[in-house]
Formats: C-alpha cells, structure tokens, sequence
C-alpha cells in the first residue's frame, strides 16, 4: 500500500466516515483472501466500492482480464484514479444499490462479486437492494465476496432468508488496518 492509495483514502473517510467503512485502503493480506477463490475462468467480476483499486490489483494478479472488470464505486475522489490505474475496466460512478434499476450485462454471466463495502453501516433496506441486484447479475453458481471488520457477518440473517442465500466464512488476517474477515455469500441449494 503506497502513500498515493492512502492521503486519497483518508480524505474520503474524514469527508464521509460511515461510506468508507476504513481509515485506509485494504493491504495485500486482506486483497489476497478477497481474492482467493477467483481465477481468470471466473469470467466477469464486478467490484463494488474499489477505492483505489487494492481489490481490483489483487483480481488482476489472479488472471482476471481488465476488460472483465465493472468496477462500482460511489466516491467521486476514486473515479479519475480507477480510470488511470486501470484504464481496460468499465468504472461506474453510482451507488451500488442501484444495481437492480441498471443494465450492465445482459442475462446473468457475471461469476463473482467482490464487495469493500461497509454493509455494516447501512440501513437493512440498502444492502437488501445491493445484494438483490447483485445476484442479479451472478450466475447459479457464483458468489459474492464481502469485507468486513465486524465480528460476524455483516449481512442480518434475515436479509439472508429473504434472498435464499447464506453466508459462509473463508477467512481472516490481522495483517490489515484493521483486522477483517472475508464472507462468501451464496445463493442456497436446494438441499441445504
């Protein structure tokens, strides 16, 4: 993580601390286990709130194409940087709630999901709606791949229920600011 990934971060989070759900950008430990079960067979990945991309860097060193890359984020500070860094990747200035009103693919051949987002500090109706329109886009068996800092999962079991999915734990490091864990989210099989 360079001081460039930092100063941009941290004005963002003084302007807006319960949108950007850190102090900093998510260090390579943390990209690493976002990232671990994404390859570039994976197809299509869209990111939600990539920041200044360490999520994005990690799925590129993974094989994932720029050019398989929509990258979501709501920060206009973060736009003109994602644009340069990564200049192959579709980069969306809008709210990740508003994925089910857009029309980014046609059918459903997106096979991950990688959110940075502080689903923690949302209302229950907001991250219902992003995952909704998030699994819109996902095929059968892809998944979602959520960032937390929190102790559990930070979609309710409710929200859960109501989208027939769940949530299963992939991992943690301490070696970011701070701590995070990692959550797929998946939709449930029938038998499940």
């Amino acid at each position: 993580m360079s001081a460039a990934d930092i100063l941009p971060f941290f004005r963002a989070w003084i302007r807006n601390p319960l949108r950007v759900a850190a102090v900093a950008p998510s260090g390579p430990a943390a990209a690493s286990l976002m990232t671990q079960e994404i390859t570039a067979e994976t197809g299509p990945v869209i990111e939600l709130g990539p920041g200044t991309g360490a999520f994005t860097r990690a799925l590129l060193g993974r094989g994932v194409r720029q050019q398989d890359l929509t990258l979501v984020e709501y920060g206009s500070d973060f736009i003109p940087l994602l644009q340069r860094r990564f200049p192959g990747a579709r980069v969306l200035w809008m709210d990740a709630a508003w994925l089910h009103r857009e029309k980014l693919f046609k059918g459903a051949p997106v096979g991950a999901v990688v959110s940075g987002l502080g689903l923690l500090t949302m209302p229950p109706e907001k991250v219902l709606a992003i995952l909704g329109g998030a699994f819109g886009y996902l095929r059968p068996n892809g998944a979602f791949y959520q960032i937390t800092y929190g102790a559990r999962c930070p979609v309710a079991d409710v929200i859960l229920d109501r989208l027939g999915l769940q949530a299963t734990p992939i991992g943690q490091t301490f070696r970011n600011l701070p701590p995070a864990s990692v959550y797929r989210i998946s939709r449930r099989h029938p038998h499940a």
